[in-house]
């Protein structure tokens, strides 16, 4: 039985982000009936709100993020006579899915101006969410303004001075959403990704007689002999993709922390074993460990090829590519897709990506939303 749910999907977004002001202190005398002395008894403002990320389980794209761009938190209240305290503005806790990244926004490189008037730019990672619960304080509110009562001193006896609040902090910050799914489906184009998912979850994927089709990461979630795991349908990578050509270099990041890949290979394609080793040197030169992944090669589209001619292109991708294993799978009929996520199973048990290790590695550090 196979099963799953279809999620709407965005994995960058730009938003602006502002810790609160602290409130002033306020300027007040003690002038009690019957009372014999007086003097000053401003209190201090409170603390601005602070601008606090968490991680949360259930999300698995930023789209909420595509309507509401700016985030405020609350104002320190003020300070108020007979010493009171004013109370702190309430903490912003923006919640997004685990494994965003939180990065600065791009600033020029001096000295990399090319003739033609373009610079590099560069990007600061400022958190990176990797596990559900996780909390990083980005923005620390203001502190209040001072009351008139902490200004006494023995020579200002009645001081009427007071602190208005320290300004909050903003800035505009991009957050990218590197998918943690379990499984990543890669290749190229019309390699039939969308059909295989489609075929093995609920997700409802583009599918069409041309390359492209998908154009954004497909998430869907398979149950297969009891286990559940989440499938990503990457857009297919064609020669060139690490250095930006096509669409496939905005979504390597993903693959970075899927802990399985299944490389799908079209078998009606004019050289299978070509698509594989234009697959695997993209993954190579993007970096960050993305061949080294465990991988299970599918030739596919069985229903469109015989028996015959699938095992002989299989063989080739044996001898001429050095792939040990190839599974012989049809995404349209389902045929063979079984054996293939059994073979999945046991790989998924293995540390998915290593990603929790110190110093994870960023591929080749020049991600830019530009």
């Amino acid at each position: 039985m196979l099963y799953g749910r279809a999620m709407h999907f965005l994995d960058q977004a730009k938003i602006f982000i502002k810790s609160g002001w602290g409130g002033p202190g306020a300027v007040s005398f003690r002038r009690e009936k019957y009372v014999e002395y007086g003097g000053p008894d401003g209190g201090n403002g409170g603390k601005g709100g602070d601008i606090i990320f968490e991680a949360v389980a259930g999300l698995n794209t930023l789209i909420d993020f595509r309507y509401t761009q700016h985030f405020k938190a609350q104002r320190g209240m003020p300070g108020m006579g007979k010493n009171r305290y004013g109370a702190g503005g309430e903490d912003l806790v923006i919640k997004v899915p685990v494994g965003t990244q939180i990065l600065s926004d791009p600033t020029p490189v001096e000295g990399t101006e090319d003739e033609d008037g373009s610079m590099e730019y560069e990007q600061e990672v400022l958190a990176d969410f990797t596990q559900v619960g996780q909390r990083i304080v980005l923005l620390r509110g203001g502190d209040g303004g001072r009351g008139n009562l902490s200004y006494k001193t023995s020579t200002n006896r009645a001081p009427r001075q007071h602190g208005t609040g320290w300004p909050g902090q903003e800035m505009w910050v991009w957050l990218r959403l590197k998918l943690l799914a379990d499984v990543g489906l890669v290749g190229m184009p019309n390699a039939g990704k969308s059909t295989f998912i489609n075929q093995v979850t609920n997700t409802k994927a583009k599918v069409g007689a041309y390359a492209f089709t998908t154009t954004k990461p497909q998430l869907g979630v398979v149950l297969h002999r009891d286990r559940e795991f989440v499938l990503a349908d990457i857009p297919g990578l064609i020669e060139g993709a690490a250095e930006g050509a096509g669409i496939g270099d905005r979504f390597l990041g993903h693959v970075e922390r899927c802990g399985v890949l299944i490389h799908l290979i079209d078998a009606t394609g004019d050289d299978p074993v070509e698509q594989f080793r234009i697959v695997q040197d993209e993954l190579a030169a993007y970096g960050a460990g993305l061949d080294e992944k465990p991988q299970l090669v599918a030739l596919n589209k069985g229903d469109l090829l015989g028996q015959e001619l699938m095992e002989d292109i299989a063989a080739q991708l044996r001898d001429e590519a050095g792939v040990e294993d190839v599974f012989l799978i049809s995404g349209a009929t389902g045929e063979g897709v079984g054996a293939l996520l059994d073979a999945v199973l046991p790989l998924l048990d293995q540390p998915a990506a290593d990603e929790a290790e110190a110093g994870e590695a960023e591929g080749d550090g020049t991600w830019s939303p530009l």
